[in-house]
């Protein structure tokens, strides 16, 4: 009897019935949603498959870019020309035709129904109200830091950070990772953080025995008197770099200062970011700057648009931004580094364009 039965099994599995049985039962049922942990701690529930996203977020806007997934990208940001610089277009032509639904902390409902995305961008200090209103209507909604904070400072835009060095460079991992996670490039996001991490070791390398009193002195000049001090990622870039921040002892975030205030602090190096270029002559046209170090013997700089000193932290930044700023703060410790090759290599892997000074 058990002779027979195993006969005829075998008999069903090789008849079109059993076949179809075994085809039918090896057949995975219908993928379900997927669920994330944003940087504000949120389990966020979101479809199996992410095609269409709203970004009014900057900085993951430019993380995504790099990231491969322009094309997902239906509507931006109202600031994004101002917050990414008036060529960022050329990396992602797209962005300039498309909608745009709100910005860092307002949004048209409306106007991002319409669009119809699967999931929303947002940073971590947007609105509870706004986030609420978006997850309202049935839209995930994805906040990110690229910081790891403790809960209590997760949707501060200024937080208190007892460790900035960990905070930033775990923080930056995890928001390039739930980037990743939700757009389903999992693997993208893990080049473009072992690319980032391993391209700073080349400053910390050839600054390790540079001595506190050894740091040139440097303040970072942001539109309106408004500079960077302790618990941005501008500070930690600087401390990289091997700068000291003349703000960081006293001021705490992104705040307006005097220029009184500057003029006591007399840094020998003054930066501006590419985005501001506007700046660069206000300070070095403007009659009450002339009595500082870095204006006297012309050391103002327009930073490259790869450097990216902004108050979050930027997987370029780390790869290039870092480098370029301590090259030109110690040109003798980096004279063998071509920073428009760096650049050229970086944006053809990340952005898929040459780099264009």
């Amino acid at each position: 009897m058990q002779i027979f039965f195993i006969a005829l099994t075998l008999l069903m599995a090789g008849s079109p019935q059993g076949a179809s049985a075994k085809a039918q039962k090896e057949i995975p049922p219908p993928a379900g949603p997927r669920r994330v942990i944003d940087q504000l701690g949120r389990t966020v529930e979101i479809p199996r498959e992410v095609t269409s996203v709203v970004v009014l977020q900057h900085q993951s806007l430019n993380v995504l870019v790099q990231l491969g997934g322009a094309d997902s990208i239906v509507g931006v940001l109202s600031s994004w020309k101002r917050q990414l610089g008036p060529r960022y277009s050329r990396l992602a032509p797209r962005l300039e035709s498309l909608p745009q639904p709100g910005d860092l902390s307002e949004v048209n409902i409306e106007s991002l129904l319409s669009l119809r995305p699967q999931v929303v961008f947002v940073t971590n200090y947007a609105p509870q109200d706004m986030i609420g209103r978006i997850s309202s209507v049935g839209i995930p909604v994805i906040a990110v830091s690229f910081r790891e904070d403790a809960e209590s400072e997760r949707a501060k835009i200024n937080p208190i950070m007892e460790d900035e060095e960990t905070a930033y460079n775990n923080g930056l991992k995890i928001g390039i990772r739930l980037i990743g996670e939700v757009m389903n490039r999992q693997k993208e996001a893990e080049e473009l953080i072992a690319y980032a991490f391993e391209h700073r070791e080349i400053v910390t390398e050839r600054l390790q025995d540079l001595t506190e009193n050894r740091r040139v002195r440097t303040y970072m000049a942001n539109p309106g008197l408004n500079t960077y001090g302790s618990g941005k990622y501008t500070g930690l870039m600087m401390l990289h770099a091997g700068a000291l921040n003349v703000a960081a002892a006293s001021i705490e975030g992104a705040k307006q200062v005097s220029l009184e205030q500057i003029l006591f602090w007399n840094p020998e190096v003054i930066f501006v970011q590419e985005r501001y270029p506007e700046v660069v002559a206000e300070i070095t046209q403007d009659p009450g700057w002339q009595n500082i170090d870095a204006v006297k013997n012309k050391r103002v700089y327009l930073m490259p648009e790869y450097a990216k000193a902004w108050g979050y932290p930027q997987p370029e930044a780390l790869a290039l931004g870092e480098l370029w700023m301590a090259k030109t703060l110690y040109p003798d410790r980096f004279g063998d580094i071509d920073m428009a090759a760096e650049a050229e290599a970086y944006y053809r892997r990340f952005y898929r364009t040459g780099y264009q000074p």
